[in-house]
């Protein structure tokens, strides 16, 4: 199926416009979510092997998810199961419902399997979200993995309004998701990233921590996954992080929210990174996401790829796999792999991903690699893993988490 993809599927699409493209296979995903025979047919051809993984109160069928970004508006959330993946991040969603940047806004870099865009959260809007996710509930469709909502700022509300901003977004949501990722680090809402500063992150984690959620709806995501949590056999990986059970161990009580991430931009530096971490105590962080977007371009002498660089917006791809693994190596470093991390950013097969793993991310996302290799990549991956772990005498993923870092040997 990759084949097929890379060398007859991928040249089509890659002759559209880069979202009219993007907009009709979420189109053709979301006519496969209506349909569970169809869906099902999928998930037989694309799905992915299971690979466990429990992590802040969650049991994820694997560690490969789809990041932000690429489903928006949670129009084809069933389908994202079906193809393989062991989670998903939908958004990022606003309070208010907005158009985005105007178009043209989304370029590829294909030489360099890399996508330029400035975006700018186009979608419909958290309270819009809210019902599109009960609905998909209502109906049955509700995918059997975790369910995350990536949440940014509104472009019209000013920053010192930003708190109250993200307050509202999480208590329309926070009924609807498994958990929670604020998103401070895109490059393409005017002044966004300067809510990475320290003060100003730690009002938005605070607000959101304080805020009085709806009442929580019978059957919500967080309330279902425990159940799933609790009911599942103890293959349970093994992790330095505190936030990881033992075999042995009973299940941790789970707080009363969904966990609460954040994502960080591959840009900052180590010690603009270490002052996020110092939030993690008090405004009870249970992740890091690393890492959004770049505004850094590399060296290239290729006139049309200067003219894709060119472009402003965050660059995702191949170029940012090795800087987003050296955030996750310093993340894991400075906790001591105390604190879990998510690893995107130029991921495109299982060595991408045993990389960041042994780097220290205890799961993965993917988004421009889905766009390069096609619809059997996650399967793809969580196989390549399975291998890795049988070759290296490994009984589980969580024993590859951060071992670069420990300084062991595979």
């Amino acid at each position: 199926m990759s084949w097929l993809y890379r060398h007859l599927l991928r040249p089509a699409l890659f002759t559209q416009d880069a979202e009219a493209a993007h907009e009709r296979a979420i189109r053709s995903l979301a006519w496969i979510s209506n349909r569970p025979l169809v869906r099902s047919a999928v998930a037989s051809l694309l799905g992915a092997p299971s690979l466990p993984v429990d992590l802040f109160g969650l049991r994820f069928p694997n560690p490969v998810g789809l990041a932000a970004g690429m489903d928006k508006n949670a129009e084809a959330l069933p389908a994202w199961e079906a193809l393989g993946f062991g989670f998903t991040e939908l958004g990022a969603v606003t309070w208010e419902p907005q158009p985005g940047n105007p178009k043209p806004r989304l370029f590829r870099a294909v030489p360099h399997e890399a996508i330029v865009n400035r975006m700018g959260f186009n979608n419909i809007g958290a309270e819009a979200m809210a019902q599109k996710l009960a609905d998909w509930r209502a109906r049955g469709l509700w995918p059997n993995h975790p369910v995350g909502i990536n949440l940014g700022k509104s472009k019209n509300t000013p920053l010192e309004k930003a708190v109250e901003d993200y307050a509202n977004s999480f208590r329309v949501l926070c009924q609807h998701a498994d958990f929670f990722v604020v998103n401070v680090s895109s490059p393409n809402t005017p002044g966004l990233r300067e809510l990475q500063d320290k003060t100003a992150l730690r009002e938005i984690l605070i607000a959101i921590n304080e805020a009085e959620p709806r009442a929580r709806v019978q059957g919500s995501g967080f309330r279902d996954q425990r159940s799933r949590l609790e009911a599942a056999s103890s293959s349970i990986i093994h992790h330095p992080s505190s936030f990881i059970r033992d075999p042995s161990s009973p299940v941790p009580r789970l707080a009363s929210r969904p966990p609460l991430l954040v994502k960080v931009a591959p840009d900052l530096t180590f010690d603009a990174l270490d002052q996020v971490l110092e939030l993690v105590g008090p405004c009870q962080i249970s992740g890091i996401v690393a890492t959004n977007t770049s505004i850094t371009r590399p060296e290239t002498s290729d006139p049309d790829l200067q003219r894709v660089y060119a472009e402003q917006g965050g660059l995702s791809g191949r170029p940012l796999r090795t800087r987003s693994t050296e955030v996750i190596r310093h993340l894991f470093r400075q906790t001591g792999g105390s604190l879990p991390v998510i690893g995107v950013g130029g991921v495109f097969n299982a060595q991408d991903v045993w990389d960041k793993v042994t780097a220290g991310a205890s799961l993965v996302q993917v988004y421009t690699g889905l766009i390069y290799e096609g619809p059997s990549l996650a399967g793809g991956i969580v196989k390549g893993l399975l291998e890795r772990l049988e070759a290296t005498g490994l009984e589980n993923l969580g024993q590859a988490v951060g071992v670069s870092i420990r300084g062991e040997v595979l």
